[in-house]
């Protein structure tokens, strides 16, 4: 029985998607207004292991990820300059231009970690229109009201707000500074639409004059736009808890009249040295820089596995190393059983690998697991069961002329064959046969050829 932690509910529940046959899951997505550092990239792991838990499970995704290319405030609290701008004027470019530079950055450090990205990637400048009637919507159902800076959200008139967080907002009302903004009825309302100045260069029209978007309505608009009003899962950084994400939840629920996310699932922060990142510090690191150091990106996949998501994970260099150094012996463990020639019985190693993963994500439980199984004797059970497990590991093995969805479709067959359902093994071998590969088997197993 698959179990994921709820945030919102603060207790381990049994994934069930709302109509039963797919999971719709939301991802908080990438600012794309610099280099995206191995923290960032912690946030697209855990997404990865979700899908690929999910998946391994037999449920479908239809998963959204927004790209973050206007209104993201250089504080999450509303205030200071949009980031694309402070990034346009560092850079002499346009911020279309600068979106552009850094979503291809993103994107192929993504691929190098292979991460498993979401059906649909949405830019927020996409939307702009949708955003426009969302606001509206807000408005006319008394949730927002207007300044004349822009569009905000008035919290009070959501009492559920802060239940995310665990934040008493009647509290934090009491000792607010009063004088952010008179016009505010209160120093915690959001910003849905903001009224741009004249010399703002990414502004559009709108019913309130020429303006721009606030960072938390995109999120909102997207995920109706391509999943609907219910939402399965959301998955994002713990930092986005008692801002973003009680501000998506307030203008969410309160347009839709329901509640719309059913499960949100924080990361905890990644740490370098056993402090904060920081660029005073020197101490952030993109996948070029570790690159430099001889390590690759599959090496750091690997060391996102050795922690649990839900704690703080220290990065160092020696943890690095012992990453790498335990993914390289894997590695040929894994050559090795795959010409072995003893016959062994997986299915305690299976059983344990999918309660480790169904048991909120334990992936150095299924590490271990993995680890466990490997000093075996050679065995090409061993190497199946592994491409088995491999479809939420993600590793990229050496020499390996098989893709991964190959290395799958095989191993279903497989089972399928020793559960004495050869309709559906004589369907997935027509399906890999269609792909371009043949399955050959044997007493012991089976060899996959590329045709």
């Amino acid at each position: 029985m698959l179990k994921f932690y709820n945030s919102l509910t603060r207790r381990e529940e049994v994934v069930s998607p709302f109509d039963k046959k797919v999971i719709r899951m939301y991802s908080c997505g990438p600012t794309v207004y610099y280099y995206p550092h191995i923290g960032n990239f912690r946030a697209y792991l855990f997404m990865d292991n979700i899908r690929r838990v999910l998946k391994y499970n037999g449920f479908k995704i239809d998963g959204v990820m927004n790209i973050t290319d206007v209104g993201h405030m250089t504080s999450d609290a509303d205030e200071g300059e949009d980031k694309m701008l402070v990034a346009s004027q560092r850079e002499h470019k346009s911020p279309w231009e600068v979106a552009k530079f850094y979503t291809d950055i993103f994107m192929k450090d993504a691929k190098a970690l292979n991460i498993d990205l979401p059906e649909h990637i949405v830019p927020a400048t996409s939307v702009i229109k949708e955003m426009i009637v969302f606001v509206e919507g807000l408005l006319k159902k008394g949730f927002a009201y207007e300044t004349s800076k822009g569009i905000y959200f008035d919290i009070e008139k959501f009492p559920e707000y802060g239940a995310l967080s665990g934040m008493d907002i009647r509290e934090k009302l009491a000792g607010a500074r009063i004088d952010v903004d008179e016009e505010k009825h209160s120093p915690y309302d959001f910003v849905l639409w903001v009224k741009a100045p004249k010399e703002h260069i990414m502004q559009w029209e709108s019913p309130w004059g020429m303006g721009y978007p606030g960072w938390h309505i995109e999120c909102s608009v997207i995920g109706d736009k391509y999943l609907g009003q219910h939402i399965d899962i959301h998955t994002g950084g713990v930092d986005h808890k008692p801002v973003h994400h009680e501000n998506e939840i307030a203008q969410s629920n309160c347009f839709y009249g329901h509640q719309v996310v059913k499960m949100w699932m924080h990361l905890e922060f990644l740490q370098v040295d056993g402090g904060k990142m920081s660029k005073s510090l020197g101490n952030i690191y993109t996948l070029a820089d570790l690159e430099k150091r001889g390590y690759s990106a599959e090496d750091f996949r690997f060391f996102y596995f050795l922690a649990h998501y839900s704690k703080q994970q220290n990065f160092t260099f020696d943890a690095l190393d012992m990453a790498k150094n335990t993914l390289k012996s894997i590695k040929n463990l894994v050559k090795e059983h795959q010409k072995g020639e003893k016959t062994l019985d997986t299915s305690e190693f299976e059983q344990e690998f999918l309660d480790s993963i169904n048991d909120n994500l334990n992936m150095p439980k299924a590490i271990a697991c993995v680890q466990r199984m490997l000093k075996q004797e050679r065995s090409k059970d061993v190497y199946q069961t592994f491409l088995k497990f491999n479809q939420v590991l993600g590793i990229k093995l050496e020499d390996e002329d098989v893709p991964q969805e190959i290395a799958a479709l095989a191993q279903k067959r497989w089972q399928a064959k020793k559960d004495k359902n050869f309709a559906l093994a004589d369907e997935l071998r027509m399906k890999i046969d269609s792909l371009g590969f043949v399955v050959k088997d044997s007493k012991d197993g089976y060899e996959i050829i590329k045709k």
